[in-house]
């Protein structure tokens, strides 16, 4: 059997602040949007990434892959956010297995009101804290891992 590939002692000090970066900013992201619109993370981003389309409309396929969500999950997403009567999902009429998401008029209304206050969290949790060469940095490192495949070998 292979010899486990230890982190080193750098590499483990740089995984532990990631994790808390991934634990920390997530859920104070989280309690924002509850606190202040009464939308989780995961709703807020279905309801923006359909705002920015100018039909405000995607398959649910493409819908949980931009969301980073898997179908289960965004389905069940997107079926509190149609019981808030801010999306509806329609079948494709050139092909009738296919569900679209729509956002509605007062799921525009929705996020709209929400994004202003979602903004200034991510501000002051991230960006107020880098200059703009680290902003930089962090786009590059961020693509880096997201190039990486989805599982581990």
């Amino acid at each position: 059997m292979d010899e486990p590939r230890w982190l080193t002692d750098e590499q483990q000090q740089a995984w532990r602040k990631l994790v808390e970066v991934l634990v920390k900013v997530p859920a104070a992201l989280e309690g924002q949007l509850q606190r202040d619109a009464g939308l989780t993370h995961m709703g807020y981003l279905v309801l923006s990434t359909l705002s920015e389309r100018d039909d405000r409309r995607l398959p649910m396929s493409r819908l949980a892959k931009k969301a980073s969500a898997s179908l289960s999950r965004l389905s069940h997403v997107v079926a509190r956010l149609e019981a808030q009567g801010w999306v509806r999902r329609e079948r494709d009429p050139e092909d009738g297995r296919v569900q679209i998401a729509v956002l509605t008029e007062d799921g525009y209304a929705k996020v709209v009101e929400a994004a202003p206050g979602h903004a200034d969290s991510v501000q002051q949790l991230v960006f107020d804290r880098l200059t703009t060469p680290q902003v930089r940095q962090l786009t590059k490192l961020c693509e880096a891992l997201l190039d990486a495949p989805d599982e581990p070998r």
